[in-house]
């Protein structure tokens, strides 16, 4: 699982920061002098470029993700964002599936133990994830993908390992067979995820 260590001091800014996000257009990259823009002016609101990095809102260089678009978009926004926290946030719910207020001691403490945080430090990350929440749809479904079905990513490993099993099959009856596979890849600007698809495929189909 996860549990990130990003926190921000500024808690009661973190709704308009999410609706800043959704009511502009999605910047060529996340910077200090866009947050200044949008009037987060102090140098402790660039804590939240980290966070947004930690929600997979943004790429470790600051480039925002498909996850950053798809947020935009106000009828899918708090199940995106639900996705994000169950993610970044995934050890936290092996405490409690539905946490709230009431379980602030507990999720302090994880963070603790986790990060070896100080009681002030975990108070704050504490308090980060608990001030996510309201905005967040938890039990939403991934938008575009019925309950039940693999992320797409997912639906390609699968196809590519079914292709090599039969290629086996073919070659172990003496035959040969020549087929071609479309690889739907998804929207993204996080260059790993293309690595991964693409290292998959030349382990099964090439070597």
């Amino acid at each position: 699982m996860a549990l990130t260590n990003a926190y921000v001091l500024a808690t009661s800014r973190i709704p308009d920061l999410f609706r800043r996000i959704q009511d502009g257009q999605v910047p060529e990259r996340f910077t200090i002098q866009l947050l200044k823009d949008w009037g987060f002016k102090s140098t402790n609101d660039r804590a939240f470029i980290p966070l947004l990095k930690a929600l997979g809102f943004l790429t470790a260089d600051g480039y925002p993700t498909a996850r950053y678009s798809e947020y935009r978009d106000h009828s899918q926004s708090k199940g995106i964002l639900g996705q994000a926290v169950r993610e970044a946030y995934g050890d936290i719910f092996l405490i409690k599936e539905h946490p709230t207020a009431s379980d602030k001691s507990a999720v302090e403490g994880k963070f603790k133990s986790f990060h070896n945080a100080s009681d002030n430090v975990a108070g704050l990350m504490a308090k980060t994830f608990f001030s996510l929440l309201p905005l967040a749809d938890l039990a939403a479904t991934p938008r575009g993908r019925p309950k039940g079905e693999p992320p797409q990513q997912d639906q390609n490993m699968e196809a590519t390992q079914e292709a090599a099993n039969a290629k086996s099959q073919i070659g172990a009856l003496g035959g040969s067979l020549h087929y071609n596979i479309q690889i739907h890849l998804p929207a993204t600007k996080d260059v790993e995820v293309y690595n991964s698809i693409f290292k998959s495929l030349k382990e099964h189909l090439i070597d």
